[in-house]
């Protein structure tokens, strides 16, 4: 029993249960305990920009192959936006089925300040251009100091392929950043030892913060999203993961730490450095790990693309505007381009729906104050589908690029099955 508590997922699970009971039966209190959530969340964000940094120019500089990097980074380009486009019309197309915006009482438009979104999602230009300049960055220490991750991919990416370029005479320097890495890496896993007092913060908060009462008032709309991401996760990535040899079941099973850890968070950054760790572990390639995981965090937000199409609809069911199917084509054009720009943070695929119903004024942007109530108990899903549709991706670039080694953790259990066959 002991051996049991002592395992980080049954710890995680039973901080989310006290986290609901104390937010439930405290609601005060539970309001206040956000700080811990948050502390945990900068805690990890301390470590996530150099992890990414050294892990991508390790990778790239032990391939030497610079045609690999490439292609590489543009299987795993050309897979995020089928699978996302994929999310975005799965959405839509659920949300036209269940319709869970009809006859909505739109008066709780009147009771929701929805400026801070607004506001925000006027700052952030969402222009192709735009976005592809932010990419580069002004300042490398400014992006490392700020943890914005394309920039710093972008960076270690030109390191790496430096690195490569001089062959041995940068092994020096790949030998000191492996070390980096490790230790790095160390302070991870001091850090994940109090991850469920974040995850007990986190749903205290939550809990006492919005009341499980708010969840009835859109009860239907959080049923449909969780339903869909259900189906894209078993459905979409089940059918890529049987075409590419691994079960998208045991494949979750062997990844639970690290959604329990942004089940109890809601930000799937909280577990970017584990789950790097984990995927090599499992027979990824550190080069792969690399590049597809940080960039994913970026291009590959299924649960993001997947809830940002379903509530613009849901809004302008709401509202009684009925779209026609080539405005909702051109809204899924939007999200395509929008849903690119959210990160990984609680709250990010707000502000990305506000720009995005800006972009297009037939759905009226205050409409997302239906939403304040259930955005949070919704974050939870579009997180964790966001990690697992990455962790799937990162296992399918490998295995398209010869690039994956099943460990030796792996390889017994398929002995035992065979040997139980």
């Amino acid at each position: 029993m002991r051996s049991k508590f002592k395992s980080l997922t049954v710890q995680v699970i039973i901080g989310i249960i006290l986290g609901i009971i104390v937010g439930f039966l405290f609601p005060e209190f539970g309001s206040k305990l956000k700080v811990l959530a948050d502390a945990f969340i900068k805690l990890i964000k301390m470590v996530i920009a150099p992890i990414i940094f050294f892990t991508v120019v390790i990778g790239i500089g032990n391939m030497g192959d610079l045609k690999k990097v490439g292609r590489i980074g543009g299987k795993a380009l050309i897979y995020f936006e089928i699978v996302t486009t994929f999310a975005l019309a799965i959405g839509i197309i659920v949300v036209n089925l269940v319709k869970p915006g009809v006859g909505f009482n739109t008066d709780a438009v009147k009771g929701g300040d929805v400026s801070q979104y607004t506001k925000q999602a006027e700052e952030v230009n969402h222009g192709v251009i735009e976005f592809l300049l932010s990419i580069i960055p002004d300042n490398v220490v400014g992006a490392l100091a700020k943890g914005e991750l394309l920039p710093i991919l972008f960076f270690a990416v030109l390191f790496g392929l430096a690195a490569a370029g001089l062959g041995e005479k940068a092994k020096p320097v790949i030998t000191l950043f492996e070390r980096l890495a490790d230790i790095f890496f160390g302070v991870v896993n001091m850090v994940m030892k109090v991850s469920p007092i974040a995850a007990f913060g986190a749903m205290a908060y939550t809990i006492g913060t919005f009341g499980i009462g708010s969840l009835l008032s859109l009860g239907k709309l959080m049923a449909s999203v969780y339903i869909t991401m259900a189906l894209f996760i078993f459905g979409v990535l089940g059918a890529i993961a049987k075409f590419y040899g691994f079960n998208i079941f045991k494949f979750i099973a062997y990844i639970k730490e690290e959604i329990l850890l942004v089940l109890g968070t809601s930000s799937s950054e909280s577990a970017l450095p584990k789950l790097m760790e984990r995927l090599e572990k499992y027979g990824c390639s550190k080069s792969v790990v690399g590049l597809v995981v940080p960039t994913g965090y970026s291009f590959n937000l299924d649960g993001t693309s997947i809830y940002l199409s379903m509530a613009a609809m849901f809004i302008a069911q709401a509202y009684g505007i009925d779209l026609s199917i080539w405005q909702e084509l051109t809204l899924l054009g939007i999200l395509m381009l929008t849903s690119k720009g959210a990160a990984g943070v609680t709250g990010s695929g707000f502000i990305t729906l506000a720009a995005t119903l800006a972009a297009f004024p037939m759905i009226p942007v205050e409409g997302i104050a239906l939403l304040l109530g259930v955005d949070r108990f919704m974050s939870e899903a579009r997180a964790i589908t966001n990690i697992i549709g990455n962790a799937v991706a990162t296992v399918v670039v490998s295995k398209m690029e010869n690039e994956f080694h099943p460990s030796a953790e792996q390889n017994v259990e398929k002995t035992n099955i065979s040997i139980a066959n």
